[in-house]
């Protein structure tokens, strides 16, 4: 990824390839509509997405007790608990499980959590090879990328791209694209992994209060053959992916796959509840600045995030800007109400990366105010004097016209006669929004100037 840790210029880079953002934008939207067909064919949908919001709520204001109550359970079971305040304490109590048993190859399914906490770079810093046997995330694992997107890792890769990575790496032909080709290739190199490794971590997409199990959700079944074959399972776990009951974990599971990619529930929604005979299993419970967030009242709802995907699936920005051009382990809309609460001066360009439209929160399964949360981040980044110099001009240049109506009128009739009489004045490089748009028509006048010719005399 570009070394430019900027929004705008790397979705500038992205669309670049006009061919590549045409196919990114109309793919995730295919997403997004199986996302609707599969919800309106439940008559009890928004009932889920409230009572999944209920639940949440409940969790988020009671964290402690299910915590202490998860804990006690999982210990119960048999299941080793070890906490980690950060990415870095979280990262070194995989090494040291690792260590303590010898063990310098291990396999990986999908975790968000581990990308954020950059695992694979400390592991293999630190002599330990990591295989991520998630298709989509070994696809950019092998091309030394990130994940772009938190459901589909590999979105932004077409398959004849993918064909050139396995033939440099998994040998197959030059030039060879057919998908069942290169997933069969996929699938015998994964094999030997799987067959291999004496040490697997997965995620967790649930953790149960009441029982003290953990549920992994997968299509591909690549967590169940890590976990059941290794020697040692380590599951990493932020905090917030709590739920207080069994019973609860029904409303989820309807709700997740259908949002993330319209299919009626995941392929494999694996319980692990207790290790087997000879196996140990860990789980690592991360806070990693959730604690911050979750003190943080406006940006609190942020933590019922069940990882679906949908707000990056709908989101405009999103679909024409790349998963990458986010710079942070969770793109999207969610993603940039995330990151600034882990490093604001960082992350402080994501929520100004987003039109304010309100899809995002129209599809998330638990109601998260996500666009509202963006509009509230803009504030505190401006008020903390972590937005850019441009940006801070630009607005108190707008505060000084929308509050004076006679620069307001002036500032309007000069806008006009630019565009009318001097476009290129507009219409070059160094207005922002003149990239990848069409500038609108001049109107006539303004609308000051029609409603007093159309409606003197009338009562507003």
């Amino acid at each position: 990824m570009s070394a430019v840790k900027d929004h705008a210029a790397l979705a500038q880079a992205f669309n670049k390839d006009e061919k590549r953002v045409d196919w990114h934008d109309e793919t995730l939207w295919f997403v997004r509509a199986k996302r609707d067909r599969a919800s309106h064919g439940i008559p009890d949908w928004e009932l889920l997405r409230e009572t999944a919001s209920q639940i949440k709520h409940n969790v988020l204001s009671n964290m402690h007790d299910y915590l202490v109550q998860f804990e006690g359970n999982a210990l119960a079971n048999g299941i080793k608990i070890h906490w980690a305040a950060d990415a870095a304490e979280h990262n070194a109590i995989v090494l040291s499980i690792l260590k303590e048993k010898g063990i310098d190859r291990m396999v990986k399914s999908k975790s968000m959590l581990t990308e954020e906490c950059h695992l694979n770079d400390f592991l293999q810093d630190n002599g330990v090879e990591v295989i991520d046997s998630d298709l989509g995330e070994r696809i950019v694992q092998l091309a030394k990328e990130p994940p772009s997107h938190i459901v589909l890792p590999c979105i932004h890769k077409k398959k004849e791209e993918i064909g050139d990575i396995f033939h440099e790496h998994l040998g197959t032909a030059a030039g060879e694209s057919d998908p069942q080709i290169l997933t069969e290739t996929a699938r015998q190199h994964l094999r030997e992994v799987f067959l291999t490794r004496r040490a697997a971590l997965t995620g967790v997409n649930f953790a149960i209060a009441e029982t003290g199990e953990f549920v992994v959700c997968t299509n591909e079944g690549n967590a169940d053959m890590g976990a059941h074959l290794a020697d040692v399972h380590i599951a990493s776990m932020g905090f917030e992916k709590l739920i207080p009951q069994r019973k609860h974990l029904s409303v989820f599971l309807r709700l997740l796959t259908r949002s993330a990619t319209g299919q009626p529930i995941t392929t494999y929604s694996s319980h692990f509840k207790k290790p087997r005979p000879g196996q140990q299993m860990h789980i690592i419970i991360v806070d990693n600045g959730r604690s911050i967030q979750l003190g943080r009242e406006d940006f609190r709802n942020s933590l019922k995030c069940i990882r679906c995907g949908a707000c990056m699936n709908t989101c405009p920005v999103y679909r024409r800007s790349g998963g990458h051009s986010y710079h942070t382990a969770v793109a999207g809309p969610i993603g940039s109400i995330l990151a600034p609460n882990l490093d604001m001066k960082k992350y402080a360009d994501l929520p100004f990366a987003s039109t304010l439209c309100g899809s995002c929160s129209n599809v998330c399964p638990v109601k998260i105010d996500i666009h509202d949360q963006l509009y509230k981040w803009r504030q505190v980044i401006v008020k903390n004097g972590y937005s850019t110099k441009t940006k801070t001009a630009m607005m108190k240049g707008m505060t000084l016209a929308l509050s004076s109506p006679a620069i307001f009128n002036i500032s309007g009739k000069a806008g006009r006669l630019a565009l009318k009489f001097i476009p290129f004045a507009v219409n070059n490089g160094l207005n922002p929004w003149y990239k990848q748009r069409d500038m609108p028509t001049p109107p006539e006048g303004s609308f000051t100037d029609w409603y007093k010719k159309n409606r003197k005399g009338e009562q507003p």
